[in-house]
């Protein structure tokens, strides 16, 4: 068998534990899909990263939105699509212009970025909740979503921040997010078919991934269970501030 990109069974291999990161992330540890992102980076290059995964997100988000459908609707997410929508449109501009090496640089400067919103999120919640839901505020987490998730594949902890500053009950924050994202993830397939990041090749790894992507949906959620949440968000926060030095300075 021919493999895509030219890669050994190793690299599937190592490529699959990525896969099976963004199944587990959607089962309860969002954080856990940037993971994903670096592997899938590190292995088949920033740009090609960013084709690879964009199907693989759009599985999760279909497989998703059933269990989240009766706790939001359409027009809750109305106000957030135009801004997003537009940025989207500026980033893919910026993507077609980037070589890999600068690509890489730019999602490296982006998860440091993320990094930072998650520990914001965490240990300064009361300064978030107080700060105002406005109208700007709206329009610029929806440029960062915008920007973050065409260049990355990677706006989760700006969403995040979104619903704590707006006080979103959880299950609302899960509703609006399944169908948000998945709006947007569909939005995007054109654009990054259009500059060749979704193609034959990528498709054909996808096919190798779904597999262990629907591991990590199904059983994540038992899987998890045996690690202390703490433990686990530890790791998670050096692991992503490690690999995003790295993408930015090696």
């Amino acid at each position: 068998m021919n493999l895509p990109f030219d890669v050994t069974w190793i690299a599937i291999a190592i490529a699959c534990l990525g896969a099976f990161s963004l199944g587990i992330s959607k089962t309860g540890f969002p954080g856990l899909a940037i993971v994903n992102v670096l592997i899938i980076a590190e292995i088949f290059g920033a740009k090609n990263s960013v084709g690879i995964i964009l199907p693989l997100l759009v599985i999760c988000d279909l497989i998703v939105l059933p269990l989240f459908w009766k706790h939001a609707t359409w027009k809750m997410i109305r106000s957030l699509v135009p801004v997003t929508f537009l940025s989207i449109v500026g980033a893919w501009y910026l993507l077609d212009a980037f070589d890999d090496l600068t690509a890489r640089r730019v999602i490296g400067a982006i998860i440091l970025l993320m990094f930072f919103l998650q520990l914001t999120r965490e240990f300064k919640k009361e300064f978030l909740i107080h700060l105002p839901a406005s109208r700007w505020f709206r329009w610029i987490s929806c440029l960062l979503i915008g920007i973050s998730t065409m260049l990355a594949n990677a706006a989760g902890p700006v969403y995040s921040i979104y619903g704590l500053v707006h006080k979103m009950p959880k299950m609302q924050f899960l509703g609006i997010g399944a169908r948000f994202f998945l709006l947007v993830n569909l939005f995007k397939i054109p654009f990054l078919g259009q500059i060749e990041l979704i193609n034959g090749e990528s498709l054909k790894l996808n096919l190798i991934l779904l597999p262990a992507l629907f591991l990590g949906i199904f059983l994540g959620r038992k899987l998890i269970d045996h690690i202390p949440q703490r433990t686990f968000e530890v790791l998670l926060y050096a692991f992503s501030a490690i690999a995003g030095v790295r993408m930015l300075f090696f």
